[in-house]
């Protein structure tokens, strides 16, 4: 299973919030560049870097960001946030992003999405699917949508992604467990998918469990900035 270390960035900085309500913004550290060597020292090689401020305004707001975190590591960088129209994917792209997380549009604007999964394939783009109640939750988890996840699921495998990141908001930053419930049952209704489990990891125990199950990968972040996980002992233990 791939360990992808996540960094999310408010303003330039690396924070991580709670259950994604903005008001709970913790600063872990005012470079994430700094982070992301870090990191890449141990022998992480992927990152999940996230742009909260896009996300909650609908456009990219932190593409310097990117770019520095890319040019100055050669980690496969995941980016997510604010990807809403041509423009933003373009400058995703161009600042380094290895592939792009699209959720919100999904829902929003599926045509503009479809074509970018013929544009640019599903080794480039990822299908974001937070989730409340199983319902699929968009605009920086401020607004649940009438989309249940599996056939949210059903219709993107259809139109040919292959890699999906899931994310129990109920979960998200709480280090108390990841819905492995949720992902039994979307490994079960679609194993063809590549499942990325993300929210909710608190202890190592937990990644091993995603592990059992059957996940492609697992997006961590809470749990290292407050050290209740060494990356070391990851690096060791699970394929990255």
């Amino acid at each position: 299973m791939k360990i992808i270390p996540a960094i999310d960035t408010i303003q330039g900085r690396c924070v991580r919030l709670t259950k994604g309500d903005y008001n709970t913004e913790k600063v872990y550290n005012e470079d994430p560049l700094l982070v992301a060597k870090e990191f890449e020292k141990i022998g992480i090689t992927r990152l999940h870097l996230v742009d909260l401020e896009g996300a909650k305004s609908g456009h990219i707001c932190n593409a310097a960001v990117l770019k520095r975190v890319a040019e100055g590591t050669n980690l496969k960088i995941d980016f997510g946030g604010g990807v809403k129209s041509d423009a933003d994917i373009e400058l995703a792209f161009q600042s380094g992003a290895t592939q792009v997380t699209g959720g919100s549009v999904a829902v929003s604007n599926p045509e503009l999405f479809e074509r970018w999964l013929d544009q640019y394939g599903p080794e480039k783009i990822i299908l974001g699917a937070d989730v409340r109640n199983e319902m699929i939750s968009i605009s920086g988890w401020k607004k649940d949508s009438d989309y249940h996840l599996y056939r949210f699921l059903e219709k993107y495998q259809a139109k040919g992604i292959k890699r999906i990141i899931c994310t129990d908001i109920s979960k998200d930053g709480m280090l108390q467990g990841p819905a492995i419930d949720l992902y039994r049952g979307i490994i079960k209704e679609f194993p063809n998918l590549e499942l990325v489990a993300s929210g909710g990891v608190g202890e190592i125990d937990d990644v091993r469990i995603l592990n059992e199950i059957g996940c492609w990968g697992v997006i961590i972040g809470k749990a290292i900035y407050e050290k209740r996980i060494e990356v070391k002992e990851l690096v060791q233990e699970f394929i990255l």
